[in-house]
């Protein structure tokens, strides 16, 4: 087993895999992914017996995250080929990602799982159901609502609306420009559907896409704490704090640590290393991720197995403001 990161004009090698292993994906979708978003992501590879056998793709976003913009990779398109599963090439590929993504100075890393149970060993938690709407027929018949298809030259004005729409409600968004909405409209045209534009008084006041035929599901995202550091960071305080913990995490080595957190509503956090003799208590990157982002609360997580903290922990942690409102809708 060989396990290397393709160069990008090789990326079209891992085309028959994903062609194989995602076989609903019309051969239209296939060619919109294979020409627009495998222009600037990273393919991960597992070689055996001569050829590809298992694969990892990490594509970019810009994401808004707490008032802050961050580089942060999507994973997708994880794949082994039949013949190959239950070897941990799949373990293997993660786990040099998140390595590598952590070297890069990346935060955290969002997937969209097809199945949860997957990615919990590997401390991925759900934190999000997307909610995005698509366009019905009734809503045709809004007071004051007039729906267009978008067009190109519509991209600029949408991105510039819903950038301010996203930053008044949310506190983690992939930031959209205009770009964003030129290969949007091309992933809608690749699956057979298309982008509506809402306006009201002129203004555009919604987006939303429509297919001939949704299903009608909602996926969930789930994310994984890559520096906890640089995670922590982005988090702000209720009010003065105080608390020294440590952090467990069998993948990146680095985040094994000990670390005094501190700050106030004002300041925002701070951090230093600190000795583990003066740990309040361990959390667990899965458990500590769960916590950022507002999945658990404090007093679930302390449910988990690799999690301990004193009272006075507790307390602590519960200034902290999780990053519980998000929106994350991409589908690659």
């Amino acid at each position: 087993m060989k396990i290397r990161k393709l160069e990008s004009p090789k990326h079209q090698d891992s085309r028959k895999l994903y062609e194989e292993v995602f076989d609903e994906d019309s051969p239209s979708f296939v060619e919109y992914y294979y020409t627009e978003k495998t222009r600037d992501n990273q393919i991960y590879v597992v070689e055996e017996d001569g050829g590809i056998r298992s694969m990892l793709h990490l594509n970019p976003y810009r994401l808004y995250v707490n008032g802050s913009e961050k580089e942060v990779n999507y994973i997708v398109a994880v794949a082994t080929q039949k013949e190959y599963r239950k070897r941990g090439y799949m373990a293997s590929l993660l786990k040099r990602a998140l390595q590598d993504m952590y070297r890069a100075r990346e935060s955290f890393t969002f997937l969209m799982p097809a199945s949860e149970s997957i990615y919990l060993p590997f401390d991925f938690r759900t934190v999000y159901e997307q909610t995005g709407k698509f366009y019905e027929k009734g809503d045709e018949q809004a007071e004051g609502v007039t729906i267009t298809d978008a067009k190109p030259s519509d991209c600029r004005e949408i991105s510039e609306s819903a950038n301010r729409h996203l930053a008044e409600r949310y506190q983690v968004f992939a930031i959209r420009d205009e770009a964003y909405y030129q290969r949007l409209l091309r992933e809608y045209k690749s699956d057979g559907g298309i982008l509506k534009i809402y306006r009201k008084g002129g203004e555009i006041v919604d987006c939303r896409g429509y297919y001939p035929e949704e299903n009608g599901e909602k996926p969930k995202i789930m994310v994984r704490i890559v520096d906890v550091r640089r995670m922590l960071m982005s988090l702000g305080l209720r009010s003065l704090t105080g608390v020294c913990f440590c952090v467990t995490d069998p993948v990146v080595e680095e985040n094994n640590r000990c670390i005094v957190l501190t700050g106030t509503e004002y300041s925002g956090v701070m951090l230093m290393d600190a000795e583990r003799e003066n740990a309040e208590g361990t959390i667990g990157i899965g458990a500590l991720t769960s916590l950022v982002f507002g999945a658990l609360t404090v007093d679930e997580v302390c449910m988990e197995e690799d999690v301990r903290m004193s009272e006075r922990m507790k307390e602590e942690l519960k200034k902290w403001i999780p990053l519980s409102r998000i929106c994350l809708n991409e589908t690659v």
